[in-house]
């Protein structure tokens, strides 16, 4: 029996440890067939090193989405590993301290610009970075958190997660007439590293495994990391430009 991504060329993106989700999107993909290539960021000895804990060991390519030289030169580092590429995951986000938390008017543009470029525009960027290397049937997905209510604490990151995902609607919009498609998942609460970070984090914990009508598990990645990977695949072959979400039922209650 064939995997569901047999044959894919995958880049995914924003692998720090592995609780991160995009570390189980990597994994559930080579279990399902693919060929995986990681980006790392900073410490990329660390990466190397949680790459090594996949399946099967994944190359890792250094990129910084602030960094117009690397992702300049992004299609050209890939095309070491790949020939090509069947789909791109997004799950780069960072936003300074005083976006987080702190009372939501006293973030100085500086560091609301800084949460932006990382958050929202590199979207954009990475997806321009990698189109030489996508053709007809390729799929992008981005990792999201709804954004469509101001949650506690969330502040800057929700805002910068609300123009992610009009920028979706847009590359949706010019990469369709290509045959590529692009999608969000939008995900509940999940413990990772980026989410500790977030004051006020375990209060969203509480509330979800409180609320979620098919209950909620901040421990278990997994049905998120599949959720992408079925969106990676060819069973979507007319969904762009959509918001799947994952996050056990709570979106439709309005909390």
């Amino acid at each position: 029996m064939t995997g569901l991504l047999e044959g894919k060329r995958l880049l995914i993106t924003g692998v720090i440890t592995d609780a991160s989700i995009a570390f189980h999107v990597a994994r559930v993909a080579q279990e399902q067939g693919a060929q995986v290539v990681l980006t790392g960021f900073g410490r990329m000895s660390l990466v190397e090193r949680i790459a090594k804990r996949l399946p099967q060991v994944a190359p890792v390519v250094e990129l910084d989405v602030q960094n117009q030289e690397h992702l300049d030169s992004l299609a050209d580092r890939v095309r070491e590993h790949v020939d090509g590429l069947d789909g791109v995951v997004h799950a780069i986000g960072y936003a300074p301290p005083s976006c987080l938390g702190a009372p939501f008017m006293d973030a100085p543009w500086e560091d609301v610009a800084t949460a932006m470029h990382v958050s929202a525009y590199s979207y954009k960027a990475l997806v321009q970075a990698t189109l030489p290397l996508m053709g007809r049937g390729a799929s992008v997905v981005g990792l999201d958190f709804d954004a469509r209510q101001a949650w506690p604490a969330y502040n800057w990151m929700g805002a910068a997660k609300a123009a992610f995902e009009s920028i979706n609607r847009y590359l949706a919009r010019d990469l369709g007439p290509q045959g590529i498609r692009v999608n969000l998942v939008s995900a509940g609460p999940v413990r990772t590293m980026a989410a500790k970070s977030i004051p006020g984090f375990a209060e969203l914990e509480s509330m979800w495994a409180e609320k979620a009508p098919l209950g909620w598990n901040v421990d278990d990645p997994t049905p998120v990391a599949q959720s992408v990977c079925g969106m990676l695949s060819d069973w979507f072959p007319a969904t762009t430009g959509s918001m799947v979400f994952v996050d056990g039922g709570v979106h439709f209650l309005g909390l």
